[in-house]
């Protein structure tokens, strides 16, 4: 049985098997691995976890450096270790070393399923799986973690899934670095839940995510953010709850220089450079170029569609609603 879904509201992601991710059908194998991790050491220059020195921030979290060891923060998160954020007299952070040398040795025991060496610390949550991974193997296997709720992994086979979006049209780019998509949704070709029509490499959106936050991270096409936020998490995309990584990033340049109606008249008593979170008084842009953006109410868009056409886009003198 596919994993279900974390309590909001419902999403398209699903546990069916991508037909572009096992092209002779069956089990799909694990992609070939860009890297081997190396065999668990206790080791000051490593992480005690997965093997690695690396400590960029976006993969691994912070680094908890202890009186004989040092971790990284994701490592621990989704090897289902708890710690205690206040520093002690051993280290960075409070952590139940009889847990943590618990999960050392059986994570010893456990071959990675994506490089083939031990030390795989994080193991799929699909009922009856037996397979782990290391964490900076995640990507290189096609598995994915989800940075929410129980902070679930899955392996290749088990990750959740798009499912109810169509394969992207011949010639469709991505929505955010214009190059080609794949030809299906697949492990890196993910779509928008919402408008169906936004199609961006996993790579990109993450790095839109990272950039923008969790205020900021949104469809770059249609603008959602509420269930694009559940659909993006669930299938494994980490939107860190921050404000924007860089003031001049694309979504918070628009946030900021669309914050105003350019409806030919505007009808919202707080005037034209005052918008409300939801409800009629929003402010949408314009899903074509981005450029101008308009209260919903003072151009009769639904309140329930976030698609909308500025008058240069839709060539009509209202503007297109959708």
């Amino acid at each position: 049985m596919a994993p279900s879904p974390p309590p909001p509201p419902a999403s398209t992601a699903g546990t069916e098997q991508d037909p572009g991710d096992s092209p002779q059908g069956g089990t799909p194998g694990p992609p070939p691995a860009a890297h081997r991790c190396s065999r668990f050491a206790l080791s000051s220059a490593v992480c005690v976890l997965c093997g690695r020195a690396d400590v960029n921030p976006d993969t691994f979290g912070r680094i908890f450096d202890q009186i004989w060891f040092w971790v990284h923060e994701f490592c621990l998160i989704f090897a289902n270790i708890s710690f205690d954020e206040r520093p002690t007299e051993e280290g960075t952070v409070g952590l139940d070393l009889s847990v943590l040398a618990h999960t050392v040795k059986r994570a010893n025991q456990k071959q990675c399923c994506v490089c083939g060496e031990r030390g795989a610390a994080i193991t799929c949550a699909e009922s009856g799986c037996a397979r782990s991974f290391h964490l900076p193997c995640a990507k290189d296997g096609q598995c994915i973690t989800q940075f929410f709720g129980e902070h679930r992994s899955f392996c290749f086979e088990h990750r959740l899934r798009q499912t109810a979006v169509t394969a992207p049209a011949k010639g469709t780019t991505c929505a955010i670095c214009q190059g080609a998509v794949g030809n299906i949704a697949s492990y890196h070709t993910l779509a928008c839940p919402v408008c169906k029509h936004a199609w961006f490499h996993r790579g990109c959106i993450q790095q839109q995510a990272l950039n923008d936050g969790m205020a900021c991270f949104r469809c770059p096409v249609c603008q959602d953010n509420a269930l694009f936020h559940i659909e993006m998490s669930i299938i494994g995309i980490q939107i860190p709850d921050r404000t924007p990584a860089r003031e001049d990033n694309r979504a918070y340049g628009l946030l900021q220089r669309h914050r105003r109606c350019d409806a030919v008249v505007c009808f919202y008593h707080g005037g034209r450079e005052l918008a409300e979170e939801e409800g009629p008084w929003q402010l949408i842009l314009c899903s074509s170029c981005g450029a101008e953006s308009t209260h919903r109410q003072c151009s009769h868009s639904s309140i329930r569609m976030n698609m909308w056409d500025c008058d240069r886009c839709a060539g009509l003198g209202t503007g297109k609603r959708q």
